[in-house]
C-alpha cells in the first residue's frame, strides 16, 4: 500500500512539470514581464501628458470669496501729531463673492509646441515599448537556447556515463584475467567519476538557469518547468546580404528613438523662440460686493460689477534675455544630432560583427559534422584496439573525450547559429513576432 502511495505521489509530481516551448515562453514574457509592464505605464503617462498640455487651451476659471471686519476710518487733519482727528464711521463688515476667467488666444505658439513635444515623447514611449519587447524576446531566446544547450549536453554526459560504466566492467574483467593492470582500472574509474561530476555540475546549472527563466517569463517560483527540446531548431543554411540588414538596422528602435529626440530638440527651439512674442488672453470677471466702497463714505448696499475684454502682455526683456536660451536650444540640437551619428556608427559596427560571426558559424557546420564523423570512427578503432590490448587506456580516454567534444560541438554550433541569427535580426530591428 505504501509503495502505491509513493508511486502515486511520484506520478503527481511528474505531471506538474510544465514543458514550455519557445513561442509560449515569448508570449508569457510579453504578457507578464515587469519591464514590459513598465513600458506600457510609460505610454499611459505620455498620453496623459498630451491631455494635460491640451488642457492649457481651456480657460482658467476661478471662484473667490472674502469676508472681513474693518475699523472706523480715522483722519488726522491738524498739524500737531495725532491731533485734530476726524472719525468717519465705516460699515464694519465686508463681503465679496466673485468669479473670473482667462482664456489664452495667442502665446507665441507655445501651447501648440508643448502639445507637439508631448506627442513626440509619446511616439518615443511607443518605440521604447517595442524595443523593450524585442529586448525581452531576445533575452528569452538567449536563456531558452542556453538551457537547451545544457540539456543536450546532459544527454551526451548520460550516454557517455553508460559507456564509461560498461567500459569499467570490461576493464575490471580484464584485470581479473590478468591482462590489464590495476592502474588501468583506476584510470577508468577516474574517467567515470569525472563524467559524473560534470553531469552533476551541468544539472545544477540547468536548475539555476530554469529559475532565472521563470523570473524572466514571470512564472511562479514553485512551478516546476522544463523546456521543450523535442522541437527542431531552425536549420540556418543561408544568410541575406549585409546591405539588406543594414538598411533595416538604420530604422531599428534605437535609431527611430534618436531621430525623435532630434525632432523634440527642434520643437523645443521653437518653444523657446515663442518668448519673443506677446501673449494675448481673453478675460472676464463678475462679482457681488457689500458694501459699496466705490464711494466715500461707503454706501451700505450690495452691488455687482463685471468686465470682459482682451489683455496683452509683452516681455520686452525677452528680446535680450532669450538670446542665450535660443543658442542653448540650437546647441542641444547639434548635440542630439551628434549622438544620433554616434549611435548610427555603433549600430553599423554591431551589425557587421553579428553578420560576420553568423557567416562564420554557418561555415563551421561542415567542419563540425566532419569532425564528429572522424571522432566517431577514431573512437571505434581505438576501442577495438583497446579490447585487443593493442593500445593503452589513456588512448581510449583521449578518443572518448574527443568524441564527446565533437558531439557537443555539433549541437552547440547549431544552437549558436540560431542565437546569432536572432541577434542579427535584433540589431536590424526585424525580430519576428513568433519563432
Amino acid at each position: 500500500m505504501l509503495v502505491l502511495i509513493v508511486l502515486a505521489v511520484g506520478t503527481s509530481q511528474a505531471q506538474q512539470v510544465h514543458s514550455i516551448t519557445l513561442n509560449e515562453a515569448i508570449k508569457l514574457a510579453k504578457e507578464n514581464n515587469k519591464n514590459i509592464l513598465k513600458s506600457r505605464l510609460e505610454i499611459t503617462l505620455s498620453e496623459q501628458n498630451i491631455k494635460e498640455n491640451k488642457e492649457q487651451r481651456l480657460p482658467e476659471i476661478e471662484l473667490n470669496g472674502m469676508y472681513s471686519r474693518i475699523t472706523n476710518i480715522t483722519e488726522f487733519r491738524g498739524s500737531g501729531f495725532l491731533k485734530d482727528k476726524v472719525v468717519t464711521k465705516a460699515i464694519p463688515e465686508i463681503y465679496e463673492v466673485g468669479t473670473s476667467f482667462a482664456m489664452p488666444i495667442y502665446a507665441g505658439n507655445k501651447i501648440n509646441n508643448a502639445i507637439k513635444i508631448a506627442n513626440q515623447e509619446n511616439q518615443i514611449s511607443q518605440i521604447k515599448k517595442e524595443k523593450t519587447e524585442n529586448d525581452i524576446q531576445l533575452a528569452v531566446v538567449d536563456t531558452y537556447l542556453a538551457i537547451y544547450k545544457m540539456m543536450e549536453l546532459q544527454k551526451i554526459f548520460e550516454e557517455n556515463i553508460k559507456e564509461e560504466k560498461s567500459r569499467l566492467k570490461e576493464v575490471q574483467s580484464l584485470q581479473k584475467h590478468g591482462t590489464v593492470t590495476k592502474n588501468e582500472v583506476i584510470r577508468a574509474e577516474l574517467q567515470l567519476s569525472d563524467r559524473e561530476l560534470n553531469a552533476l555540475t551541468n544539472s545544477k546549472n540547468i536548475k539555476i538557469a530554469l529559475h532565472d527563466f521563470k523570473t524572466l517569463v514571470q512564472l511562479p517560483e514553485n512551478e516546476e518547468i522544463t523546456i521543450d527540446t523535442t522541437q527542431n531548431l531552425d536549420e540556418m543554411n543561408g544568410i541575406d546580404s549585409y546591405d539588406s540588414y543594414l538598411n533595416k538596422a538604420f530604422k531599428n528602435e534605437e535609431m527611430r528613438i534618436a531621430d525623435q529626440e532630434v525632432d523634440i530638440r527642434k520643437t523645443e527651439l521653437n518653444l523657446v523662440k515663442g518668448n519673443y512674442y506677446p501673449s494675448i488672453n481673453f478675460f472676464g470677471n463678475y462679482g457681488f460686493n457689500y458694501p459699496n466702497y466705490k464711494f466715500f463714505p461707503p454706501n451700505p448696499y450690495l452691488y455687482t460689477l463685471g468686465q470682459i475684454g482682451v489683455s496683452a502682455k509683452f516681455d520686452i526683456s525677452g528680446l535680450y534675455k532669450n538670446k542665450t536660451k535660443v543658442q542653448m536650444a540650437n546647441t542641444r540640437i547639434q548635440w542630439q544630432e551628434n549622438q544620433t551619428a554616434i549611435l548610427k556608427d555603433k549600430v553599423q559596427d554591431e551589425l557587421f560583427k553579428n553578420h560576420t560571426q553568423y557567416e562564420e558559424i554557418l561555415e563551421k557546420f561542415v567542419v563540425v559534422d566532419k569532425a564528429l564523423e572522424l571522432a566517431d570512427e577514431n573512437y571505434r578503432i581505438v576501442k577495438l584496439k583497446y579490447l585487443n590490448q593493442l593500445v593503452l587506456i589513456t588512448e581510449m580516454v583521449d578518443a572518448d573525450n574527443a568524441l564527446l567534444q565533437a558531439k557537443y560541438n555539433k549541437i552547440s554550433t547549431r544552437i549558436d547559429a540560431v542565437m546569432k541569427h536572432y541577434e542579427l535580426l535584433h540589431t536590424a530591428g526585424a525580430m519576428p513576432n513568433e519563432i
